[in-house]
């Protein structure tokens, strides 16, 4: 039985926060990385956001934990060494690694660039890494990862807004891509006005679209049209406006992970629309099949894309002038933030200011 404590199973030093409980409080913690290998890339990490599934891993929402739990999955810093046979990255350059940082490199979904569905694809933190240690996250000084899982940030677009594009900007990007949703002129729906419904509106009218934002809060209105560019706004608890709407839709990016009900969404679809649910409710959906059959209507769901379209989404970024809205937060902050981030008062995503405030000696 390996009893390394995690200060000491690696040779390099590192710092980070950790939660070591389902209370889900994050403290100071040290622990390890790995030198690089020749395949490698190892960076300073500069910004890490914070997405909602840290708050679900942190209090172990999930039953994965395994405690003490590094969260961090929107990483973004500079590179500081590189292993013998990196060929794509070299010291200096600006990088970041999202939701994972390893797959089996052999199976359909690798071949076909989707190692995010590939069975033993590892997380970027709370997994079992191929030398069967743990891996740590971004609320960390120092980050490794093979060169493969390593995304080339663009000069253009500022690291901390940018972070938040490794999650949040991949997870709404690959499904308007995968499922056709926005082609010019194509009417999308975007369901819920977060982290995720935000980039959503950015990407889909970058594309082309004309966008509706379905909301529960109607003071977002302002908002979603006025500062991000949304093309009309439906309250989903307003049945005139609802009803109003019927039929007008080309395709809906859901992103609501609490209990909603399907049906008011899948009638605001045209024939042969698709609502695409990217949002994980803890509790199964009912989903009222009749309404599909008789409109040939699809639902469907989608995880983040692989790395080769992770950093297409990146360049079409940087292209478009796309960024999350944040708010930059100390470390110190950090357990507030989530506190935060549990009743939805951020716009929109928290990003942790890593290189100027996560101190060793905090």
């Amino acid at each position: 039985m390996d009893t390394h404590s995690p200060a000491d199973e690696h040779p390099r030093k590192a710092f980070g926060w950790a939660a070591r409980d389902p209370s889900g409080v994050l403290s100071p913690f040290n622990f390890s990385r790995r030198a690089p290998e020749e395949k490698d890339v190892a960076f300073k990490v500069l910004y890490c956001g914070i997405c909602h599934t840290d708050l679900h891993m942190v209090k172990n929402e999930f039953d994965l934990t395994v405690y003490p739990v590094v969260p961090g999955h929107e990483i973004v810093g500079e590179v500081t060494e590189v292993g013998s046979k990196v060929t794509k990255f070299k010291v200096g350059d600006r990088v970041g690694v999202g939701c994972l940082v390893g797959s089996c490199g052999s199976c359909d979904d690798c071949n076909n660039n989707v190692e995010i569905y590939c069975p033993k694809m590892i997380l970027t933190y709370g997994a079992k890494y191929h030398d069967g240690t743990m891996t740590h996250g971004g609320y960390s000084d120092t980050m490794v990862a093979d060169e493969h899982f390593i995304v080339r940030i663009p000069d253009n677009l500022p690291l901390d807004a940018a972070a938040p594009l490794l999650c949040a900007g991949i997870t709404v990007y690959s499904p308007l891509r995968y499922y056709g949703l926005v082609k010019p002129g194509a009417h999308v729906g975007v369901v819920g006005l977060g982290g995720l419904g935000h980039v959503a509106v950015k990407f889909a009218k970058a594309m082309g679209g004309k966008v509706t934002v379905i909301s529960t809060s109607p003071n977002k209105k302002n908002e979603a049209i006025e500062n991000l560019g949304a093309d009309a706004f439906l309250v989903s608890s307003n049945q005139d406006e609802l009803e109003a709407a019927v039929s007008t839709l080309d395709g809906i990016i859901d992103t609501v992970s609490a209990q909603h009900p399907l049906l008011p969404l899948i009638n605001l679809l045209k024939s042969h629309g698709k609502l695409v649910l990217v949002g994980a409710p803890k509790m199964p959906l009912e989903l009222p099949v009749l309404p599909l059959i008789l409109g040939r209507k699809l639902v469907g769901g989608s995880s983040i894309g692989g790395l080769k379209e992770t950093q297409e989404m990146i360049d079409f970024a940087a292209k478009h002038n796309i960024t999350a809205d944040i708010e930059v937060v100390p470390i110190d902050y950090v357990n507030t933030a989530m506190e935060r981030l549990s009743k939805a008062d951020v716009k929109y995503r928290f990003v942790i200011d890593i290189a100027n405030t996560m101190k060793v000696s905090s």
